[in-house]
């Protein structure tokens, strides 16, 4: 029968007080043999309650399997220790050897567990960045394209900046910090990233050597940039998780059952709306909102410079009047807006790259509306002499269409008869188009008549007519109410019978079913 706490207690204070067993035993009313037991624990440091642990047959190996895992540094499989074990004369089986050793391993990683510090942030003092892959998105040309994702947000406010490019190359990088900094409002002392090639060239005795031209940037930022640990993401974690839940907020996946983008500017919005619900969602570290916090940050970061820094953005170029610039002797189109601003152009690998400052505009376009800084606002595939790159995109009302048809005229009312016509419906707009291109006379008289006749029979019945008329090419003076009368009558008909694929006005020949059989009458 087990113990209780009551009577281990009066048992130990028994032979606490005679130091005997047989007369502890006498004064607990227990054998002396439980006095003991309980003595003889006590005495080893081993618990009083609960079940004991019996002898095991690996005991005696346990100081070699600990040394084992001591010198692989807890990596040793157990099935290696168990050959080794057979080889010393352990005749227990692999089970036990497995049990022995997943002991011994969460024992040697409870005492060799990496621990960290809680990073104490100042404000404006620390900034992350860092890369992650973006999706698909139709590029030049209408051909799917890889995107990628850069992240960075500012260490104490948690505010967060994520840009979609299209590459990673030191150009695109510059634009990005450009771009991130005007967002934050301010430099901060400080930016910290990982080790990419465009940040760290090489490494020498375990020293990242910086690039040449990032530190040319950081300096004209007034901020220096510093990289972790290579292969180490635990001393970035800031970022690391800014692109990780960048990446599952916008990223189309089986789990986020986002549909696919249909152009970059539709990334580009979904973007600025991840980061405006980040920004004013309260932190769970924090406690606080990213905007407002970033607004207290601001006093501490340094004033941005007033012109960006554009070594490495390729050569400058100056946009025409018809939105296009010049390299290599070939014309490249650019968005609206541009118009007289200098741009400047990098080729990089099949593609030439136009960046433009957009805060220097007199104007921001509204297709630049949420963007800042620096910024990449046309990509072409390199062209030759003779064969300029336009794309009809950057010209959204030019009265041709991309396949080099005329676009279709638009009605715009002029005057107030005009106007009464064209709120018949799209019908009246279908049958203007069309009559004017047939050369139509007394073209408003009719249009005067299709407004009388529609108070009579409504609006509805009138805008109809002028869809069938048009679609018919019927526009003499008497189409249009003949059209309404022939609506208005079959209308009101009950069975009308309407021949479509499914129905025939063609006689069936099921009375010719018997011809020619006998016993019938039939052709006999």
């Amino acid at each position: 029968m087990k113990k209780s706490d009551r009577d281990i207690m009066e048992i130990l204070e028994a032979y606490d007080t005679t130091g005997n067993a047989h007369s502890a035993a006498q004064l607990a009313g227990v054998d002396p043999k439980t006095v003991r037991r309980y003595v003889a624990a006590r005495d080893a440091g081993m618990p009083l309650t609960g079940p004991s642990r019996r002898p095991r047959i690996i005991d005696d190996y346990m100081p070699k399997i600990e040394e084992w895992v001591e010198r692989s540094k807890g990596k040793v499989r157990a099935d290696i220790v168990h050959e080794r074990l057979v080889d010393l004369g352990f005749d227990g089986t692999e089970r036990t050897t497995r049990r022995a050793v997943a002991d011994v391993k969460a024992a040697w990683q409870a005492g060799h567990r990496r621990t960290y510090r809680p990073w104490i942030t100042e404000p404006g003092l620390w900034m992350q960045f860092d890369w992650g892959d973006g999706p698909k998105v139709p590029g030049p040309g209408g051909v799917l394209r890889s995107t990628l994702l850069f992240c960075a947000w500012l260490a104490w406010s948690r505010y967060r900046v994520v840009i979609p490019v299209w590459d990673q190359t030191l150009p695109t990088l510059i634009a990005c910090l450009d771009a991130t900094v005007r967002r934050f409002g301010g430099v901060p002392t400080y930016a910290l990233t990982d080790n990419p090639r465009t940040v760290s060239i090489d490494h020498v005795a375990g020293i990242a050597v910086r690039h040449p031209q990032i530190v040319e940037t950081a300096r004209h930022y007034g901020m220096a940039v510093h990289t972790c640990v290579p292969y180490d993401p635990e001393s970035k974690g800031g970022s690391e998780a800014t692109v990780k839940i960048a990446k599952a907020d916008l990223v189309p996946t089986d789990a986020s059952l986002l549909p696919d983008y249909v152009s970059f500017a539709e990334l580009e919005a979904a973007c600025e709306r991840f980061c405006a619900t980040v920004n004013a969602r309260r932190h769970r570290e924090s406690a606080r909102i990213p905007g407002e916090a970033v607004a207290e940050e601001r006093a501490r970061l340094h004033t941005l410079p007033a012109s960006p820094h554009t070594l490495a953005l390729g050569t400058t170029r100056s946009v025409g009047t018809d939105q296009t610039i010049r390299f290599g002797s070939v014309r490249y189109s650019t968005p609206p807006g541009l118009v007289g601003s200098e741009v400047w152009v990098r080729v990089a690998g099949t593609e030439l790259v136009v960046v433009a400052d957009l805060d220097a505009l007199p104007r921001v376009p509204d297709w630049a509306e949420n963007r800042r800084g620096l910024s990449e606002v046309a990509r072409h595939l390199l062209s030759t002499p003779g064969n300029p790159q336009i794309d009809p995109a950057h010209y959204p009302d030019h009265p041709q269409d991309p396949d080099g048809s005329p676009k279709p005229p638009v009605p715009k009312a002029r005057s107030a008869a005009e106007a009464r016509f064209l709120d018949l419906g799209p019908g009246a707009h279908t049958w203007l188009i069309a009559a004017s291109a047939a050369g139509t006379v007394r073209i408003r008289a009719k249009m005067t008549g299709a407004v009388e006749l529609a108070a009579f029979v409504g609006a509805a019945a009138v805008d109809a007519a002028l869809a069938v008329a048009a679609e018919a090419g019927r526009f003499a003076d008497g189409d249009l109410p003949a059209i309404v009368a022939h609506h208005t009558a079959t209308a009101a008909e009950t069975g009308l019978v309407v021949a479509d694929e499914a129905h025939s006005v063609q006689p069936g020949t099921a009375a010719w079913a018997g011809f020619g059989a006998a016993g019938t009458g039939v052709g006999s």
